[in-house]
């Protein structure tokens, strides 16, 4: 078996997050975007001494479970990966993927049942959007990136996991640019206009916040892209319309500077009976209906928290610190990002809460022994790293706290049960919850309640 080698097999099984397994004459050879069932050509791409891939060519025989997918960008797009799977059948593969991982790394733990979104179209309150061309030199696209490519945009007009209303500007904005002749910054000549398009909405009021990020390489008429905007028949309301200015290199949404061309640069989601600011470049739950369920695992695993210490780790804007703060005596929340953590502060003060403090940083340098030392050992931790997860610094401060109780949440499982195998030495695992957040995605968010041997 050779780089650029045929073969057919039949998909055995789907490891996390998207690795179709193959069996090929007793080598395991992985084909990513493949489905449980499939009959697939791939060629080899990628031969290591204990790894092999493939990439995908053709499905020659569908898989006894697949059913048509309800998006018609579907199989082009990269930003589903599971439309040809009743939810039913997404939520079995994703539970069963949780159990592995962490099976994988040393640990037992039997997981009851994994819990879904409430509603699996439209649930997407943030999309970000990238300008581009379908095709090499081909005209101008707004959407996402096609499977399996970095550079290709897939045109969205029906995209399934966003509100109709963002489907809407994405189309009159792309009109908009195109009639103007715009140019779309190109990655390699790094020369262009256009970067992305950020939208984000409030699931419980339909306010809307549109973010344009380009360069500064051509010049915006904001006046009449903002009426062109606002002319829009929609369900929801347009409260604010930004510009970020980004000359960086990297292929991020980042900002240089960023200015309010029309309206207000935040708007506010309700959680229960809170409320959240939230500014343009501040973390929140994506799905802010899963939110809710995700929340009121986490709460239940914190327990009774009544004159206990709390330290909440990457709080982004401090919504799981301020839902919990009403039950603790003290609730720190510690931030890479400057601008959430002043959202967080806000959130606390719009809700009346006075038992939060909160810090921005670096996680490993600012939880440090001597953080802990002045603040005190907490009785609780509740950290949700980034997909990367913990630091070996930070597991480390974590160890040295002790926490009695420690609730983990995780958007990326793998990562995360690397992190509770570094914990194992003191922690043990006695509860495991998968949520659904991100219907069709191979994406999934896990609880874990750990407690101090």
């Amino acid at each position: 078996m050779k780089k650029g080698d045929i073969f057919e097999g039949k998909v055995i099984r789907i490891e996390f997050p998207n690795k179709g397994i193959i069996d090929i004459e007793g080598q395991k050879v992985i084909v990513k975007n493949a489905l449980e069932g499939q009959i697939v050509r791939f060629s080899i791409n990628k031969k290591k001494r204990d790894k092999i891939e493939g990439r995908l060519l053709e499905v020659i025989e569908p898989s006894p479970i697949e059913q048509p997918a309800a998006c018609k960008h579907f199989g082009i797009c990269g930003g589903c990966r599971y439309q040809n799977l009743s939810y039913e059948q997404q939520l079995d593969l994703k539970k069963r993927q949780v159990e592995e991982l962490i099976e994988k790394n040393g640990l037992s733990f039997d997981i009851e049942n994994i819990y879904g979104s409430p509603i699996t179209e439209g649930y997407r309150n943030k999309m970000e959007f990238t300008f581009g061309d379908e095709e090499k030199d081909g005209p101008l696209a707004l959407g996402m990136h096609k499977k399996n490519s970095f550079y290709d945009i897939v045109t969205l007009d029906d995209c399934r996991i966003v509100d109709p209303d963002f489907n809407v500007l994405l189309q009159a904005i792309l009109k908009y640019f195109k009639e103007k002749g715009e140019t779309y910054f190109h990655k390699i000549r790094h020369e262009g206009f256009l970067r992305h398009l950020v939208m984000r909405r409030s699931v419980k009021t339909g306010d809307i916040l549109i973010n344009l990020v380009t360069t500064t390489q051509s010049r915006l008429d904001e006046s009449e892209f903002v009426n062109m905007i606002l002319s829009q028949k929609i369900d929801g309301k347009v409260v604010g319309i930004l510009h970020t200015l980004n000359d960086n290199l990297a292929d991020v949404v980042q900002s240089d500077e960023t200015k309010t061309l029309y309206g207000q640069d935040y708007f506010y989601e309700y959680l229960y009976n809170m409320r959240f600011k939230i500014s343009p470049f501040s973390f929140f739950q994506t799905n802010t209906l899963g939110a809710e369920v995700l929340y009121d695992q986490v709460r239940e695993y914190v327990g009774e928290t009544k004159d206990k210490l709390v330290y909440d780790l990457y709080t982004g804007t401090g919504t799981i610190a301020n839902f919990v703060s009403r039950r603790a005596r003290q609730v720190i929340g510690i931030e890479y990002v400057p601008e959430a953590i002043e959202d967080a502060k806000v959130n606390a003060e719009i809700n009346d809460i006075k038992n939060t403090l909160f810090y921005a940083g670096d996680m490993k340098d600012i939880l440090t022994q001597e953080f802990i030392n002045e603040h005190g050992r907490p009785d609780v931790i509740i950290t949700d790293p980034p997909r990367a997860g913990m630091h070996q610094d930070v597991v480390d401060v974590i160890l040295f706290a002790e926490p009695k109780r420690i609730v983990y949440v995780s958007c990326n499982p793998a990562t995360q049960a690397r992190d509770l195998q570094l914990l194992d030495e003191k922690y043990k695992v006695k509860a495991v919850q998968p949520v659904d957040m991100f219907p069709h995605t191979h994406h999934v968010e896990n609880v874990v309640l750990l407690e101090l041997r």
